[in-house]
């Protein structure tokens, strides 16, 4: 198998990023995107702006590859997602030239002759890469290892709080949107409703607010499913963040004012037609009418269905890869408390196959492009022999970390104690102190 190529799936920031550390190492490698072009995904949300500064959002083995092809990586300011694509990800996809290959879709992952339940030399197979290109014609890629970066950004959670579309959900979807708004124009004297609490809500509320100062009549409405909004403004003037932290300020601001009205414990139940638009009802009874537009922004969820024929430990919890589950988990970890996982964290029952990304972190709020890279920089030291490598960590995070999760979901007491984004103590990772829950 050592003739054979490692395949990573999906060409985003973590795909091109383990890419980059394949080809510093001298391993050869394909990229299998089903987009059309690098950075496909974040080329969907071009027009927001990253909360991140641009040294947090280049992989060290990527600027000295394309550092050394005469590329100077941008040194200051907060790209917007076409910019991250344009300025970063689409250089570094052309270095690799015809190794990214676009318009396929990974279908599944096998061992060559094995399905799941075979364990009889099993390790010793090649995996089997199935793939489908846009004429829907079949392919097989053979391959020593495989990475898989392919996100989440294809599978949105629904509206629905239980985890499933609300009863009329599906039937509503021409005014139920699963994306962050690019242009809100048409809603202008309408009803927007935003539903969920992470940064893609925010900006969603943020842009219908502006409308609504811009034009009467125009209402804007955010629905939170946990008990209160004490933590909108996530980390304040305390984050080393700061984009992150003007962005839940300019929201607090928005609400503060009396643009956005919001409503907490509000568990949607069921999205009706009514006659002045749409009616959605929560658990309990409370409703919200007249409703020309349903901005669904609740996180996403891994699919796992083209890994199906693959021996995986995923956690029953996240959908996360097990083995940094209890690291990533929103119901115990608050601000800063996510740290550096590697190889050893990521491994699966299928020697040499690796989930990485967002992905790996399922359903949990928590992922930023710095832990991906050291991800995929551990997992292809890994791949390559260099364990002492692997087993370092490089990762250093800002202060206070990833805002979100279910902490304060129905805080006892009203006052959302406890939630993320409160005071806590410090602990050493990299070289620079974070904050633990």
């Amino acid at each position: 198998m050592s003739e054979l190529p490692v395949v990573v799936i999906g060409a985003g920031p973590q795909g091109l990023a383990a890419a980059a550390h394949l080809n510093e190492r001298g391993v050869d490698f394909v990229v299998i995107e089903q987009g059309a072009g690098a950075g496909a995904a974040v080329a969907e949300w071009q027009q927001v702006r990253l909360f991140s500064a641009w040294p947090e959002l280049i992989d060290a083995a990527a600027r000295r590859l394309l550092e050394a092809l005469g590329w100077v990586a941008p040194v200051e300011g907060y790209p917007k997602g076409a910019q991250w694509v344009s300025e970063y990800l689409e250089p570094l996809a052309a270095s690799f030239g015809e190794r990214v290959r676009y318009g396929e879709t990974v279908t599944g992952v096998s061992r060559q002759g094995r399905d799941k339940v075979v364990s009889t030399g099993r390790a010793q197979q090649p995996f089997v890469v199935h793939t489908q290109d846009s004429s829907g014609r079949d392919g097989r890629i053979l391959a020593r290892a495989v990475i898989d970066a392919s996100g989440t950004w294809n599978l949105p959670n629904p509206a629905g709080a239980d985890g499933f579309p609300a009863v009329g959900e599906r039937a509503a979807a021409d005014r139920v949107s699963y994306r962050i708004p690019d242009d809100v124009a048409e809603l202008a004297g309408a009803h927007a409703v935003v539903v969920g609490a992470g940064h893609s809500a925010v900006h969603a509320v943020l842009q219908v607010a502006a409308l609504a100062r811009r034009t009467p009549g125009t209402r804007v409405t955010w629905l939170l499913r946990r008990g209160d909004a004490a933590r909108i403004a996530g980390g304040g003037a305390g984050d080393e963040l700061p984009e992150r932290a003007a962005l839940g300020q300019l929201a607090q601001k928005a609400i503060d004012e009396g643009t956005v009205e919001v409503m907490t414990g509000f568990r949607l139940a069921e999205v009706a037609s009514g006659d002045q638009g749409l009616v959605l009802r929560a658990e309990g009874g409370r409703e919200v009418s007249g409703v020309a537009q349903v901005f669904a922004l609740t996180g996403f969820r891994p699919d796992t269905e083209m890994l199906r024929e693959l021996r995986l430990d995923l956690d029953p919890l996240l959908d996360a890869v097990a083995g940094i589950a209890d690291e990533i988990d929103p119901n115990i970890h608050s601000c800063g408390s996510v740290g550096a996982t590697g190889a050893r964290q990521l491994a699966q029952p299928e020697k040499d196959f690796f989930i990485v990304g967002a992905k790996s972190y399922g359903r949990a709020p928590t992922f930023l492009a710095l832990t991906g890279y050291e991800q995929v920089r551990s997992v292809v030291a890994h791949l390559a022999g260099d364990y002492e490598a692997a087993a370092r960590n490089d990762l250093v995070l800002p202060d206070t970390g990833v805002c979100g999760g279910a902490v304060d979901f129905d805080p006892a007491d009203g006052t959302g104690a406890g939630g993320c984004c409160a005071p806590q103590p410090t602990l050493q990772i990299g070289l620079r102190p974070v904050a633990v829950g």
